[in-house]
């Protein structure tokens, strides 16, 4: 009698193991698809950025050094290999696209340029892309931190060195900083 107790207790323990390890292999793969969505976007903005640069330059010439800074964030960026390198890479890209746009407002016949007007509608798009693939990439490692965290899961995952993944978020503190602008 106590054999078939036995033998049922090991195969729901057998049965949730193999579930709760699929879950763990699931987060992971949904966190490696969210962030494949985000090198999609990254790319479009890697292809954009000379053009932006080329347009810019022929009315912006006192602002070599931050066209070379963006070159070479990019160059940068591009190169990185791992999740948190690139998301390093990336913050110091955007601020600097930030900065490239900022001082294309001080240049009337820039800002009325058709192809300046279509590369900024077009990053703008990309922008956004990125961040809402920014939010899907973070709910992801969400989940699939909490389940790596939760009992009896943590158990598996430590058996079977499942990770917890890493947000993409803001890396520098002074971009936390609310910016005064004045007019």
């Amino acid at each position: 009698m106590t054999i078939p107790i036995i033998t049922g207790l090991l195969a729901l323990l057998l049965i949730g193991g193999i579930l709760i390890y699929n879950q763990l292999v699931k987060k992971k793969n949904l966190m490696k698809e969210g962030w494949s969505g985000i090198d999609v976007f990254l790319k479009k903005r890697y292809d954009l950025i000379p053009n932006l640069i080329e347009v810019v330059k022929g009315y912006v010439t006192h602002e070599q050094q931050l066209m070379e800074n963006i070159t070479r964030q990019r160059v940068s960026a591009m190169q990185s290999s791992g999740n948190q390198e690139k998301i390093i890479a990336e913050t110091g890209l955007t601020q600097s696209i930030g900065q490239l746009l900022m001082v294309a407002e001080n240049y009337p016949d820039l800002k009325a340029n058709t192809n300046f007007q279509q590369l900024q509608s077009q990053l703008e798009t990309i922008e956004s892309e990125i961040e809402m693939s920014r939010r899907y990439y973070n709910g992801t490692v969400r989940e699939n931190n909490i389940l790596i965290e939760s009992f009896p899961a943590n158990l598996l995952a430590n058996a079977f060195n499942f990770q917890p993944g890493r947000f993409f978020e803001i890396q520098n503190p002074e971009e936390r900083e609310n910016k005064k602008v004045s007019f």
